[in-house]
């Protein structure tokens, strides 16, 4: 028995969810349906891709290559259903495209091949950079469009922006955790934890506006740019941390789970989208570009949310 692409895309937005109620809320479908789906590839590939926890699923480590696969499958099936219409394109131009460092980072970078893959006369040139460089450049025109997050924009009368992705934060804790054991987790919860606290793409000033909003303060222990670092300080038990699924992996550079649960108290999603300047006349390129954004998204958005 072959895996069908619906079980792929159930389980893939099992994963990201991390709760079979929401990837089911999210596409329309039962929870049964979903769970079926899950059920049946496990069946099929031989082994347990989830491990069912209180909060929700976990991948496990086997889970976590045949998502990988999955992702790679589904994005090959949407490449195909563009391929006959992108041949004939023979749009060129030069697209200077600027991005943030988690963007560059988590999420762009399939999205960029498989644009160059579509339009392949144009001259693509990525640049990473910060938010507020990114704003100045849009405006003197050293950029063409960019891809941020949206939700750290500060509004701009001469800058309009799209979000296209919202993506869930969530809680980090290491395996065996003891808030894993509880059922609502507040944010009350969390502050009596040391908590690793990331800073790069002005992570720490969302941080604070959100537990400001909810009256508490978290406990930092350590200060970081870097990801990995937050990763491995979770992994290790060093502390916790509340970040977004775009950016979560379960396993640490030393092989080590983290987990990642749900809260109860109400904190915002990390969104990602296109960012242009209004004074400015978008260039061909990257209005094929925000549309070549636009659409894989809505098409991976079946697969993934």
């Amino acid at each position: 028995m072959e895996p069908s692409l619906r079980q792929m895309r159930y389980f893939i937005a099992a994963a990201r969810s991390g709760q079979i109620s929401r990837a089911a809320r999210e596409l329309s479908v039962s929870q049964s349906a979903i769970t079926t789906a899950v059920r049946q590839l496990e069946d099929i590939v031989g082994c347990a891709l989830f491990r069912r926890r209180v909060h929700g699923v976990t991948l496990t480590h086997n889970g976590t290559i045949f998502l990988e696969h999955a992702n790679r499958v589904l994005a090959a099936v949407d490449e195909a259903v563009r391929a006959p219409r992108n041949t004939l394109s023979q749009l060129d131009g030069r697209l200077r495209l600027a991005m943030t460092y988690t963007v560059a980072g988590y999420f762009l970078p399939a999205y960029l091949e498989r644009f160059s893959r579509t339009y392949p006369h144009i001259d693509l040139q990525p640049l990473e950079t910060t938010r507020s460089e990114i704003e100045a450049g849009l405006a003197s025109g050293e950029y063409d469009i960019a891809v941020v997050l949206t939700s750290n924009i500060v509004d701009q009368e001469w800058l309009d922006f799209e979000t296209l992705f919202r993506s869930p934060r969530r809680l980090w804790v290491p395996t065996s955790h003891h808030l894993l054991k509880k059922d609502d987790i507040q944010l009350s919860d969390v502050a009596k934890e040391p908590y690793i606290m990331l800073t790069v793409d002005e992570a720490s000033n969302t941080t604070q506006r959100y537990w400001h909003q909810a009256g508490c303060r978290p406990k930092t222990l350590m200060r970081t740019s870097s990801v990995e670092a937050v990763r491995s300080m979770v992994a290790n038990g060093m502390g916790v941390t509340i970040l977004s699924d775009m950016v979560y992996r379960p396993w640490s550079l030393e092989g080590l789970r983290v987990e990642a649960v749900s809260l109860a108290s109400l904190v915002p999603t990390m969104d990602v989208g296109l960012v242009w300047a209004i004074t400015v006349e978008l260039s061909p390129p990257a209005r094929a570009f925000a549309d070549f954004l636009r659409t894989s998204l809505a098409r991976d958005r079946q697969a993934i949310f």
